[in-house]
């Protein structure tokens, strides 16, 4: 009597290795694909749109005839453009510098610790994060208010502040928003930079232990170097966020009652470029100057660390 007939599935197991491996595939699907369909409709109307009419009104004028350039020399040539950029490259480079340091930090911290110690930690980090940017300044223009604050032993004997108009003053206030901004932003990222080592496989650990490395060895030379792109990540949407700093040093603004410059911020040049003085194509070059640093930072720590190169 013959042997019954192998199935596909059968015969398909039943071939070498090399051949299995070497048959023609079918077209690929992309399986992220229905994961990304619903959020483009949004990237098309917030993002892609706004941004190619902003393009549109920075190089015309007002009657819409092309102007090229004219738009982006004349805001440079502003008496309160360049300061407005410096008042942002030190603020962003102080949050960034801090909230590397302390978050990758922390993140490696917690990760040696006991899963409900570090859950309670991680709960308090991300607490913060619950408040919006509004809020959040507010409750720091109460800490920041020596007559007030719990912490008024700290800002009379390290910033000598004796009055709220001390703590604000102009060489602060970068450190000032930089602190307001860990402080509502760090939690989330440690939670994510947390999650990140999660991936890491205990078996790596374990065997860099049997190596005899100890627990700074293993966050210094093997957590940290496979989270990298994770650090990459967070300093891309950082200095994103960071280059469009405009509700803290606005409502400081006002609390101080006009103290703080409401130009302080490239951001908000171009607020008041638009909505005071009605020069929307002026405001519309300051954002596209925002939009091009932006890109040019992502390039660069793209192509350094190689977040989009696929391992293996």
């Amino acid at each position: 009597m013959s042997s019954p007939a192998l199935t596909s599935a059968q015969a398909e197991a039943a071939q070498p290795r090399g051949l299995r491996a070497a048959r023609p595939r079918g077209p690929r699907v992309p399986r992220g694909l229905p994961f990304i369909v619903p959020y483009l409709p949004f990237l098309i109307a917030f993002g892609i749109a706004p941004m190619l009419y902003a393009l549109d009104l920075a190089v015309t004028n007002d009657n819409g005839g092309v102007t090229g350039f004219h738009n982006f020399v004349r805001t440079f040539r502003d008496y309160r453009f360049v300061p407005a950029f410096e008042h942002i490259l030190l603020y962003t480079s102080v949050w960034l510098g801090t909230l590397i340091v302390f978050v990758v930090g922390l993140a490696l911290l917690l990760h040696g610790r006991a899963n409900r110690v570090s859950a309670t930690f991680r709960f308090l980090f991300y607490m913060p994060g619950a408040l919006a940017g509004a809020a959040s300044v507010l409750v720091w223009l109460f800490m920041l208010d020596p007559a007030v604050s719990p912490g008024s032993f700290l800002l009379r004997h390290v910033l000598g502040a004796q009055l709220f108009v001390q703590s604000i003053a102009p060489g602060n206030l970068p450190f000032v928003f930089a602190m307001i901004a860990f402080w509502t932003g760090a939690g989330g990222w440690i939670v994510v930079m947390y999650g990140a080592l999660n991936t890491i496989p205990d078996e790596l650990e374990e065997a860099a232990r049997i190596d005899g490395a100890g627990p700074f060895t293993i966050a210094l030379r093997l957590k940290l170097p496979l989270i990298r792109k994770w650090i990459a990540y967070m300093i891309i949407l950082s200095f994103a966020t960071g280059t469009q700093l405009f509700i803290e040093p606005q409502l400081v603004n006002e609390a101080s009652l006009g103290l703080v410059p409401d130009t302080w911020s490239s951001n908000q040049l171009a607020y008041q470029l638009a909505f005071r003085y009605g020069d929307f194509n002026a405001a519309a070059a300051i954002a596209v100057d925002l939009l091009v640093i932006g890109l040019l930072a992502a390039v660069l720590i793209v192509t350094r660390t190689g977040l989009f190169r696929r391992e293996g």
